[in-house]
């Protein structure tokens, strides 16, 4: 009967979540802070996690294991085997989740307000005392075996491996996410252990929590998640400049299309032209329809179903990056059309109709990322972690109608850089004047 109630109440979260979402930073009895909002029109409550860290973490010689120690977090737990955990989780309608990214272990649950000691709980034994079953490791072990395998024939994959093992050599950023077949083969318990050590420490946590709950009743779930993990005893990689110089790579796949993942240099989320560099991105290519590379490279010539480029921010080495995939044929016209209109940008920055257009759509969609709990909470987790302070979610429409042309071209001839745009090309592409890189394609590929 719970499962059937949350179903419905979730789907009225959609109608009633308010976008000028109210935040306040609550100090638990334990001194532990989070950020709460207090939504009591609907008994749900949401919970997020961040751990920083993530995959970055990874010993050199276990990739993937930050990855497989998070998929076997619901595997099992306390006195619950596998089965039972989720028996348990299905009885009180519970929507736990574990994810981890390059920098990033989370944690994600909703939950009805009458059963949130239950949730809480199922949360807690998952991070304190994963039991790491031997036919639970074997499980996930097949599993990941599996998309590794999935991966090695696929584009987008082979591009993003190959990217970050140009731009960021020697640094945790080089490794697959998902490992090896050679190092998730070797993976033992005690490795799964000393990575949940490593990537689960109280001091690197950023909680949020929003729903039907009090200050009072959200401190005591969090202290209940959070008290006794260990404090961190595992260093976070360094700073990495990326080494993206320009260039095209490739890797041969048979197949009528080539896939490119192409890129350079980033800009850091705290840098003061980050506003402006988003701005930016939106009327290059991160606009969707209305971006200038999908009116030259799709509207004008056909030459793709889809182009789009995005700020990645990582970390440890920011990126600025982009994807598009061509018939065989047309890819090398479509590359070359990415180094025009990168050139354009970065030598006449934007129009005044191109700005106005990009401000509407940013400053008019942003509310609607708010229409759950559960995306509220992901939001505050997300602001915390990047350090952008409590008061962003209502300045940031603000700062987006501040950004002038002015503000567009100082950024672009700031952190454009055509001559640097490095392209790693999937597929058998005509026309392309490629570096090979054979060592890289048979390690991918093996």
């Amino acid at each position: 009967m719970i499962r059937y109630a949350l179903a419905a109440l979730l789907a009225l979260i959609h109608q009633s979540a308010a976008a000028q979402t109210e935040i306040e930073q609550v100090v638990t009895p334990a001194g532990i802070t989070f950020w709460l909002s207090q939504e009591p029109s609907i008994p749900i409550v949401s919970m997020k996690i961040l751990f920083r860290g993530g995959t970055a973490l990874d010993p050199d010689d276990r990739p993937g294991a930050a990855t497989m120690m998070t998929g076997l977090l619901n595997e099992g737990a306390g006195d619950m085997d596998a089965l039972a955990y989720a028996a348990a989780s299905e009885e009180v309608a519970a929507r736990i989740g574990f994810d981890v990214g390059r920098d990033t272990l989370s944690v994600s649950a909703t939950m009805l307000r009458e059963v949130r000691a239950e949730v809480v709980d199922l949360v807690r034994i998952a991070l304190h005392e994963p039991r790491f079953d031997d036919d639970a490791v074997e499980r996930v072990r097949g599993q990941m075996m599996s998309i590794i395998r999935s991966n090695q024939s696929d584009p987008g994959e082979l591009a993003s491996h190959t990217l970050f093992a140009h731009a960021f050599p020697d640094h945790p950023y080089s490794r697959p996410t998902d490992g090896t077949p050679e190092s998730i083969a070797a993976m033992s318990v005690a490795d799964l252990r000393r990575i949940h050590r490593a990537a689960i420490a109280r001091d690197r946590a950023f909680i949020a929590i929003v729903g039907d709950v009090t200050s009072d009743e959200a401190s005591e779930m969090v202290d209940r998640v959070m008290v006794g993990l260990p404090t961190s005893d595992t260093a976070l990689p360094q700073y990495a400049a990326d080494q993206l110089r320009g260039g095209v790579h490739t890797i041969d796949l048979p197949g009528g299309q080539s896939r490119a993942l192409f890129g350079h240099a980033g800009i850091e989320r705290d840098d003061p032209d980050f506003m402006a560099a988003y701005v930016m991105n939106h009327i290059l290519g991160g606009g969707g329809f209305t971006s200038r590379l999908t009116e030259e490279v799709r509207e004008k010539r056909g030459l793709t179903y889809g182009i789009s480029t995005f700020l990645t921010s990582l970390d440890h080495g920011p990126l600025y990056l982009g994807s598009v995939a061509s018939a065989n044929e047309t890819i090398a016209e479509a590359l070359e059309l990415v180094r025009i209109e990168w050139a354009r940008m970065a030598r006449e920055g934007v129009s005044e109709e191109e700005l106005e257009q990009a401000k509407r759509f940013l400053t008019g969609a942003y509310p609607l990322r708010f229409d759950t709990n559960a995306k509220i909470a992901d939001i505050l987790a997300g602001v915390q972690e990047a350090e952008l302070g409590i008061d962003y979610t209502h300045e940031r429409n603000a700062m987006i109608e501040a950004i002038t042309v002015e503000d567009i071209a100082r950024v672009a001839e700031r952190l454009l850089q055509p001559e640097h745009l490095t392209f790693i090309v999937v597929g058998q592409p005509q026309g392309l004047d490629t570096v090979s890189d054979p060592a890289q394609q048979d390690a991918l590929l093996r």
